[in-house]
């Protein structure tokens, strides 16, 4: 999608700190970090959230996503570390493009929000 601000970092239209490329995923640092560690895990084609990949049985990316995102983790040495994602606007989603959140380097609380 043009508008798409995640679709033009996948395209190299718009520069990012990425972290780690796989044929379908995209890892790079969030430009507003919420933690010491906070990357940005994106799947190459545009799907607005993990309700539109579901709806669309689309398990096996959603399954390596949680894979890249792991093998971020693994690369940024983070010992502990949260998966989120945000679905609509309500939950906090800004971007419509699925991303997950990769936080580490801090004390997570529970619950979050």
């Amino acid at each position: 999608m043009s508008d798409c601000l995640f679709c033009s970092i996948v395209a190299g239209a718009i520069p990012a700190d990425i972290v780690l490329e796989t044929p379908d995923a995209l890892v790079f640092r969030d430009i507003a970090p919420q933690a010491p560690t906070h990357l940005l895990v994106i799947p190459r084609e545009h799907l607005e959230s993990v309700a539109e990949a579901a709806r669309g049985a689309r398990e096996a990316l959603l399954g390596r996503l949680l894979q890249v995102a792991a093998e971020a983790a693994r690369q940024e040495e983070l010992d502990a570390y949260r998966v989120v994602t945000n679905v609509g606007a309500a939950a906090g989603q800004s971007v419509f493009h699925l991303h997950l959140h990769v936080l580490g380097g801090r004390l997570m609380g529970w619950p979050p929000g």
